[in-house]
């Protein structure tokens, strides 16, 4: 019986979340939450796998809502289709194209704290101004928005 329950609890909380993320209006972004997530060629398991990401917090734009499905865009470019569950709220974005430095403060003139080399993927906050406060594992700093894939242009992040 527990175990029954237990499954009924985890149904009904998936409903939630996918209810919750369908008042969202494509395009958002969103970042991938397990640590293997399969990205379909269409918004169902009979589709073929078209791509293995293997990298929690990896920043993926949505761009279509089918269900409990989204279609996603990733930094390379490429399309599919993820389960809800698999993509959170969590505001991540990826260093682009060269190494790029995360500022003490949003400026050009201030101090450079760290570099961080193109791929690095890190939590964004404070996104204004063309800047985000932008923190790799606990290495953080200013970069701007132009420097990251995971913000829209002109976007303003809590």
């Amino acid at each position: 019986m527990q175990k029954v329950m237990g499954a009924l609890l985890l149904m009904i909380g998936l409903a939630g979340a996918a209810q919750a993320d369908v008042a969202k209006k494509p395009p958002y972004w969103a970042s991938i939450t397990a640590g293997q997530a399969r990205m379909r060629t269409g918004p169902g398991r009979n589709f073929p796998a078209s791509w293995l990401y293997q990298r929690a917090g990896l920043p993926l734009k949505v761009v279509e809502i089918y269900q409990s499905w989204r279609k996603v865009q990733d930094p390379d470019g490429a399309e599919g289709w993820l389960l809800v569950h698999l993509l959170g709220d969590k505001r991540t974005a990826m260093i682009k194209d060269a190494p790029k430095p995360l500022r003490v403060s949003p400026d050009r003139e201030s101090r450079v704290a760290w570099m961080a080399a193109p791929g690095v993927v890190g939590r964004i906050s404070h996104c204004a101004n063309g800047w985000c406060n932008f923190d790799a594992g606990g290495r953080a700093g200013y970069v701007e928005i132009a420097d990251i894939w995971g913000v829209d242009p002109g976007e303003q992040v809590p």
